[in-house]
């Protein structure tokens, strides 16, 4: 009956439409959302417990969505690689300058940069603990140093 009700709210006048709507769907009436609505108080009639199965079937649905999404990137992610090795014509398919000697420098200069930049990373990770760290002791010993609440006088009876 509600919906015949919403319908014809969107045929007459659309915002009164919309208004049904949003109730039916806020009162859990409407769509994959509704609940059963049977006389007594078991466990199906409680809120929280149809809530929290909504929610967990709603992060299990999201979890999936994000590992097709990773997966998906990662195959990406491979075709960019073999592309990139396959070369094109403006570029030949080894990255190779034809001085072996220079190759070979090149490769480990190439490998000790990106150490660095390894090395450097763990450094600003550390260097954004202590940080932290040190933030956090300040904070506590402010805490621990604070004098005690005084409390305020007590009403006489």
């Amino acid at each position: 009956m509600t919906v015949i009700l919403m319908i014809l709210g969107f045929v007459w006048w659309w915002p009164i439409g919309l208004i049904i709507l949003g109730f039916l769907i806020a009162r859990g009436r409407f769509g994959p959302w509704r609940r059963p609505s049977f006389a007594g108080s078991g466990l199906m009639c409680d809120w929280e417990h149809n809530w929290d199965h909504n929610m967990d079937r709603w992060e299990q649905r999201w979890d999936r969505k994000m590992a097709r999404m990773q997966e998906k990137m990662d195959r990406v992610r491979a075709r960019m690689e073999r592309f990139k090795s396959h070369g094109d014509w403006w570029r030949p398919a080894t990255a190779s300058s034809g001085n072996r000697a220079f190759d070979e420098y090149r490769s480990e200069t190439l490998k000790r940069l990106e150490e660095e930049q390894r090395e450097f990373k763990e450094f600003l990770e550390r260097l954004r603990f202590a940080k932290d760290r040190s933030e956090f002791d300040q904070f506590m010993n402010e805490r621990r140093n604070r004098p005690p609440e005084q409390p305020g006088p007590q009403p006489q009876a």
